[in-house]
């Protein structure tokens, strides 16, 4: 057992500031309050313990992703991909997508690739949490990751927003930017919404946050209510409509096909990353071979991608029968939605698998962390995200929870900041069974729990 899972596994520190979250995420009168209200409506977002990471693993993770996204850039894995998606998928105006996310569980045998989200929520957020939570542990700088410099995320954010502004406009300057979602003030993320926008007017860009059913198509240009007067230049796209089909999205179809707004994440993005069909390609061995993928890159990807197979009739049996070891989702599924551990399988719900539209991905348990829920020592299972941009690591988070899927409704739970250790020799012994935690907002700072 090394240092990181030592800890996961017998450290009941809590190193959440309260107070600093919350000076974190109100940096604009516009936001006070956010903090209480979220405390109220989503008491399970924010854990008040870190996860911790061996470096081992975050090399591992960053070496995956570069690997897979050299592979996705492969002109014979793009025509493999927009053969099966939508038309609307083959428009390439340049941005690349913001906010990709790769999720991942830590398995015995090292990190496994679970899935890959071009909207993926959250990367605010944790940004803000890895910040309070740096505050209260800066006596443990020693075991904190010195690799990023957590005081320039949201330069860094912005700076991406303006890197695929620039993939389609070159050097036209950026005026207006809209985050759109249906009816985004009831989204579960929607305090992220409010961040970002937040953030793009920090930095000079006219923002708001609007409904996409508002949006208006008119005199070749993007318009909405939220933006009075002002054509939308820029759309943060955090639809699940990936394919921007529905009709009540018309606006922004059309507005899109014709180039006329920058949207990010679209269309290609999510059919070459996120369309769980992928996850087969990235997993056979000898097509990547015939591509011309290095040695060393297929090596990367066959440790890292569970085996994945599309779900037909013709091995249903097969399937069936094995099913205890699988985990099947629809392939252009989001947010755990209609995904089924195996084991947990009814006749009826397998009826529906076989009507189509789903994968079956080799079992990957989740890790687990020990976290300390009214006292009571309590593991729960974690899943390690990526937040990227172009194949960069920009920030790690974990989400800690129980049940089958992530749900943002476990006590002790939600998401958690990541810290990646120092590299160290040998392993640890197991940790004893329990670990009475320190109270406070700053326990581990002094050392007795962890």
């Amino acid at each position: 057992m090394n240092l990181a899972e030592a800890l996961n596994l017998g450290c009941l520190c809590r190193t959440l500031n309260p107070e600093r979250l919350r000076q974190q995420m109100e940096t604009d009168p516009s936001l006070q309050g956010m903090l209480a209200g979220l405390a109220t409506t989503h008491p399970h977002l924010f854990s008040e313990t870190t996860v911790f990471l061996d470096p081992a693993i975050r090399t591992t993770l960053g070496q995956a992703i570069a690997a897979i996204e050299r592979v996705i850039a492969l002109p014979a894995y793009q025509q493999l991909a927009l053969a099966s998606a939508p038309e609307i998928a083959r428009h390439n105006f340049g941005p690349t997508g913001v906010f990709m996310a790769y999720d991942f569980h830590l398995g015995a045998d090292g990190p496994r690739l679970i899935e890959i989200n071009t909207n993926a929520g959250g990367a605010l957020l944790n940004a803000a949490l890895t910040h309070a939570h740096r505050e209260c542990c800066e006596p443990m700088q020693g075991l904190m990751d010195s690799a990023s410099d957590l005081l320039q995320l949201n330069q860094a954010f912005v700076a991406m927003f303006r890197a695929e502004w620039q993939a389609q406009r070159g050097a036209q300057p950026l005026h207006s930017g809209l985050i759109v979602d249906d009816a985004p003030e009831a989204q579960y993320l929607a305090p992220e919404f409010a961040l970002a926008r937040q953030m793009f007017l920090a930095h000079g860009i006219a923002a708001a946050v609007g409904d996409a059913r508002e949006l208006q198509w008119k005199d070749g240009a993007l318009w909405h209510p939220a933006l009075p007067g002002v054509a939308v230049d820029l759309v943060y796209n955090r639809l699940t409509d990936f394919s921007l089909s529905d009709p009540a999205h018309e606006a922004l179809h059309s507005a899109y096909v014709a180039g006329a707004a920058v949207v990010t994440p679209h269309p290609r993005a999510h059919a070459l990353f996120a369309d769980k069909r992928n996850l087969i390609t990235l997993g056979d061995d000898a097509l990547l071979a015939s591509w011309g993928v290095s040695a060393e890159d297929r090596r990367l990807l066959q440790a890292v991608v569970p085996h994945t197979k599309l779900v037909t009739a013709d091995h249903a049996d097969d399937l069936w029968a094995r099913r205890r070891q699988l985990f099947f989702k629809p392939v252009a599924g989001y947010g755990a939605k209609a995904a089924y551990r195996g084991d947990k399988l009814t006749r009826g719900v397998w009826s529906n698998i076989l009507a189509g539209g789903f994968i079956a991905q080799a079992l990957v348990p989740p890790s687990e962390r020990l976290v300390d829920v009214d006292g009571v020592p309590t593991r729960l299972k974690l899943d390690l995200r990526a937040y990227t941009f172009r194949g960069q690591v920009q920030l790690l988070a974990a989400r800690t929870y129980t049940g089958q899927t992530t749900n943002f409704r476990t006590a002790g739970g939600g998401f958690s900041p990541v810290v990646v250790l120092p590299a160290l020799e040998g392993q640890l012994p197991a940790p004893r069974p329990a670990v009475s935690a320190v109270e406070g907002p700053c326990a581990a700072t002094a050392g007795a729990v962890c």
